[in-house]
């Protein structure tokens, strides 16, 4: 064993960091040869280093006592460029104030005339955990053109809403929305997965007179994969970060709330008794500024859609 962690220790003498792991023990090894007696220019050579890297490890050894001697890292303590640590403070104060992105927060420190990359604002923030980062989770999604709305159907918004009935139990409220004509859907389900998004979606179809060309939903897992290979339409996703590509079913699932859901209580059939109710009157009698004060029944029949 030691003739083999000697010629292990000649391989590795000439690097300045060693992931070996015999190394420690080599280490002690000389150390307590020192300590039994030897020199520090015997004990080199026959571990075939210098004598002063054999003194080293025993001060080490006397400040540790004698055991395997770890490998410390190499990494440098500073660096001369450096940031000083008025600069870093100034970075994080003014991220906890104006609460913006790095491009924001660079400009404000160069207006302040503190001279600065943009990528050390960055690198400053991301040590400090300030920065928002995607999650290697998410699966990445390709963009799709957004269609051009000329008809009932073009672009139908999905979404869910989430509704907390107990520490650890929530009831899910599935919604839908025509983009054109502002038609909707809603219903309440226990579970949220792929195969309740598909059976939403499949109901919502069977009450509207129009067929569904592109459905539009955000990231979330009941929108996965599994379901666009179900539904057998056009999809697409919503920008990340750009709430507004939701707008419309977002202001929907808040009037729904408003005018339905909060007065009701959490039980599903409860919910969707009331929504059988709620549905028609938004359909057929609740007045819509974004469609000039009609219905979505009047809209479509202009359109020759009964």
């Amino acid at each position: 064993m030691v003739q083999y962690l000697r010629r292990t220790l000649v391989i590795y003498t000439h690097m300045a960091y060693t992931k070996n792991p015999h190394m420690p023990k080599v280490r002690q090894e000389a150390a307590d040869m020192v300590r039994r007696g030897h020199t520090p220019t015997q004990v080199g050579r026959r571990f075939g280093v210098s004598s002063s890297t054999v003194c080293k490890w025993v001060k080490k050894a006397q400040k540790i006592g004698y055991h395997p001697i770890p490998t410390e890292s190499s990494r440098p303590r500073s660096h001369p460029k450096q940031l000083s640590v008025e600069v870093v403070r100034k970075i994080v104060s003014k991220r906890l104030e104006i609460k913006r992105c790095s491009e924001v927060i660079h400009k404000e420190l160069l207006n302040d005339g503190i001279e600065i990359s943009l990528s050390s604002v960055k690198r400053t923030l991301a040590r400090r955990y300030l920065l928002k980062k995607r999650s290697p989770w998410k699966r990445y999604h390709p963009p799709v053109k957004r269609p051009c709305i000329e008809k009932p159907g073009d672009l139908v918004e999905i979404d869910t809403i989430h509704i907390m009935v107990g520490e650890k139990k929530r009831i899910y409220v599935y919604t839908l929305i025509d983009v054109y004509s502002r038609f909707v859907y809603a219903k309440a389900y226990t579970r949220i997965s792929g195969v309740a998004s598909v059976d939403f979606l499949m109901h919502a179809q069977q009450s509207a007179s129009f067929n569904f060309n592109m459905i539009q939903s955000d990231h979330g897992p009941e929108f996965g994969k599994w379901f666009v290979s179900r539904v057998k339409k056009k999809h697409r996703y919503t920008r990340v970060g750009k709430p507004n590509d939701n707008a419309h079913i977002e202001r929907f699932n808040r009037t729904i709330q408003e005018e339905c859901l909060d007065t009701l209580l959490n039980k599903v059939p409860v919910l969707n008794k009331a929504l059988e109710e709620y549905i028609p009157y938004y359909n057929t009698r609740r007045l819509h500024l974004g469609i000039n004060l009609q219905t979505p029944i009047q809209l479509l029949s202009v359109q020759g859609i009964d």
